[in-house]
C-alpha cells in the first residue's frame, strides 16, 4: 500500500462556536490550530474560510491572509487546501475566480457544483486545464458513488487532464442524522477498483459523526488516506467529546497504530491530493 496521508479538516462551512467554542474562524486561529495539528500528527490541512459576520465566504483575501498566517506557523512540509465548496451559496464562476485568484498548492472541487449543466462544462473544463498546467494538487469531491460516474466521463472526454486523480468521499453526509458508517466506504472503493484502482486514484475518506475515527482506520486499512477534524466531527473514538482539532489527530493515530503505514512526505501527500505528476 501506499504510504498513508492524513489531513486536518479544522472548520468547515456551517459550524460555529455555538457548536463548539474551540472552532478556529480567523485566519489567526487557524495557524494556530495548524500548528497544533501539525504537532499531533497531521501533514496537511483543509480550510475554509468565513467573513466578518462567520459566515463560508470564497473571498480570495481572506484565503490569502490564511495561507500566509498558516504557512508562518507551520513547518514547510506542511500542505495547505482551500476549497471550492459552494454550499449553496456560490455559483461556478465564483468558485473558478477564487482558485484563479489564489493559485492554491492544493483545491478540493465537487464537480457537481462546479459542472450543474452541459453549459457549465467549458469554463470548468478551462479551469481544470489551466490548474493542469500549473501543477495545482485538484482533489475531487464525490458525494455519492453515483457522482464517481459523472467524473470518470469527464475525465474520459478531456475536461479534466492527466492519468491520475484524487477523489475523498464524505461518509454521512446524505444520512438522516449525518452519522456514518464504515460500511458506506464500500460502494466507493468498489467503483475505484473497477475502475482502475490505485494505478488511476489516490482515495480519501472524510465521515461526519461519531464514526468518523472508525470510518478513517477502515479507509487506511484499505489503502485510502484520512481527513478528520471538526468540520465533520467533535467525537473521538470512545464517545468523548474533543477539545481540540489537534486531539482529533491524536485520537486518529492512536486508532490507526496497528495499521502499519509509513506517513507520507510533502511530496506524497501533494500527490494524493491530485497535483500531476
Amino acid at each position: 500500500m501506499a504510504d498513508l496521508a492524513i489531513m486536518v479538516a479544522p472548520n468547515g462551512a456551517r459550524k460555529g462556536h455555538a457548536e463548539h467554542p474551540n472552532l478556529p474562524l480567523t485566519a489567526d486561529a487557524i495557524a494556530t490550530d495548524a500548528h497544533a495539528c501539525e504537532a499531533a500528527g497531521a501533514q496537511a490541512i483543509h480550510m475554509h474560510v468565513r467573513d466578518d459576520n462567520g459566515r463560508h465566504t470564497l473571498d480570495a483575501s481572506r484565503y490569502l491572509a490564511a495561507i500566509e498566517a498558516v504557512r508562518r506557523n507551520t513547518n514547510p512540509e506542511f500542505v495547505i487546501q482551500i476549497t471550492t465548496e459552494a454550499v449553496g451559496m456560490f455559483r461556478p464562476h465564483e468558485q473558478i475566480a477564487v482558485v484563479r485568484a489564489v493559485r492554491p498548492e492544493a483545491v478540493s472541487i465537487a464537480t457537481k457544483e462546479l459542472i450543474p449543466d452541459a453549459e457549465s462544462e467549458a469554463a470548468a473544463g478551462a479551469l481544470y486545464h489551466w490548474a493542469y498546467e500549473q501543477r495545482i494538487a485538484i482533489q475531487h469531491i464525490v458525494y455519492a458513488a453515483g457522482e464517481f460516474d459523472q467524473l470518470l466521463d469527464l475525465v474520459g472526454r478531456g475536461i479534466i487532464p492527466g492519468h491520475r486523480h484524487s477523489v475523498i468521499f464524505p461518509l454521512g453526509r446524505y444520512a438522516t442524522d449525518q452519522e456514518s458508517d464504515p460500511a458506506e466506504l464500500a460502494p466507493f472503493v468498489a467503483k475505484v477498483r473497477e475502475s482502475g484502482g490505485a494505478a488511476r486514484f489516490d482515495w480519501w475518506v472524510c465521515a461526519f459523526g461519531a464514526s468518523e475515527t472508525a470510518s478513517l482506520v477502515a479507509s487506511a486499512a484499505m489503502g485510502g488516506h484520512c481527513r478528520i477534524g471538526f468540520e465533520n466531527s467533535f467525537i473521538n473514538a470512545d464517545g468523548t467529546r474533543a477539545e481540540s482539532n489537534a486531539e482529533r489527530v491524536r485520537d486518529l493515530r492512536a486508532a490507526l497504530s496497528g495499521i502499519h503505514r509509513l506517513l507520507s512526505s510533502r511530496a506524497d501527500v501533494l500527490r494524493v491530493l491530485g497535483k500531476p505528476d
